[in-house]
């Protein structure tokens, strides 16, 4: 007896297919029967502006799993979270929010689960962000040093949304308040 049924594959890789059809590691027909379709979503650390509702919708999901009321979310948290490059993806960001939620005993959620799932469990800025093929470009005259240093400064608190310890920890300043320091100096100096 013959039967019918009508169904869709829905298939997802990381790798790239036409690079392995060119080298004969991927079969061709297959490849051409599964492309007819393609979406390309790109990694989360390409996206960040992604994460405050990824981030909502994960904890609402691990509160709701565990039985736990939602829990409030420090200020702090997002701008954390931008600086790290989820070399998991968005399964790193869930895995994170869900082991924070589990450990939680108070109302506002804790940066520390954090801050250790990213590898910085024993310091309060954040981590230095992953190395980019970005280079430095400079005008015809080359700053000076303590020019330089200020730029650097003046960058890193503007991607930190203001806040310090996550500006100390993007520059390689441990403790933050070695940076601290810095800003106090500069203030009494006038610039």
């Amino acid at each position: 007896m013959v039967r019918r049924s009508d169904c869709r594959f829905v298939v997802a890789t990381n790798r790239d297919l036409v690079q392995m059809v060119a080298s004969g590691e991927f079969r061709k027909d297959l490849y051409y029967r599964l492309q007819t379709h393609q979406l390309h979503i790109p990694p989360l650390r390409e996206r960040k502006d992604d994460l405050p509702l990824l981030l909502d919708h994960f904890l609402d999901e691990a509160a709701a799993s565990m039985g736990k009321p939602r829990l409030a979310v420090p200020r702090e948290l997002p701008t954390l979270l931008e600086t790290y490059e989820f070399p998991g993806n968005v399964r790193e960001l869930r895995s994170m929010v869900a082991a924070a939620v589990s450990v939680q005993k108070e109302r506002m959620l804790s940066l520390q689960p954090f801050r250790a799932a990213m590898g910085r469990a024993g310091d309060d800025a954040a981590p230095p962000p992953a190395p980019t093929e970005q280079q430095l470009v400079f005008a015809e005259r080359l700053p000076t040093i303590k020019g330089a240093t200020e730029l650097l400064i003046d960058e890193a608190l503007s991607r930190a949304d203001g806040n310090q310890a996550i500006a100390a920890g993007m520059l390689g300043i441990t403790p933050p308040q070695a940076l601290s320091k810095r800003l106090a100096k500069r203030r009494q100096t006038g610039q």
